[in-house]
């Protein structure tokens, strides 16, 4: 791998995952097809609007796969195609990352609660 030299295939890859929200919903997916609310859940802070968006962009690159069921009511399940199922590597090493490395909120939060003063 030469890290001095541009590559166009790292430059897509880090445009898809960049995006913000896409890295959340990708892992979203990662266990099991889920339908719409069951990512806008699982994304908090993400509005319906900018997710339909996302899920949009990540269907057109072939990361996600949209599939409508017959059915009364309507069902539609977005799941991860095979080129998706390829990130699976990348989430769980931005994970152990940030495992190592980003602290706990709630952790933070009651160690500033319980810091003597002064120090």
């Amino acid at each position: 791998m030469k890290h001095l030299e541009p590559c166009p295939r790292y430059e897509r890859a880090i445009e898809v995952l960049g995006k913000k929200w896409n890295c959340l919903i990708i892992r979203s997916m990662l266990s099991a097809p889920r339908r719409f609310s069951d990512i806008s859940n699982y994304v908090e802070g993400l509005s319906d609007r900018l997710l339909s968006q996302r899920l949009q962009e990540l269907e057109q690159s072939g990361i996600v796969e949209r599939r409508v069921y017959d059915s009364k009511p309507v069902m539609v399940e977005y799941s991860l195609t095979e080129k998706g199922l390829g990130f699976r590597q990348v989430v769980e090493a931005i994970q152990r990352w940030a495992d190592q490395w980003e602290a706990n909120p709630m952790e933070e939060a009651l160690a500033r609660k319980y810091q003597p003063e002064g120090t």
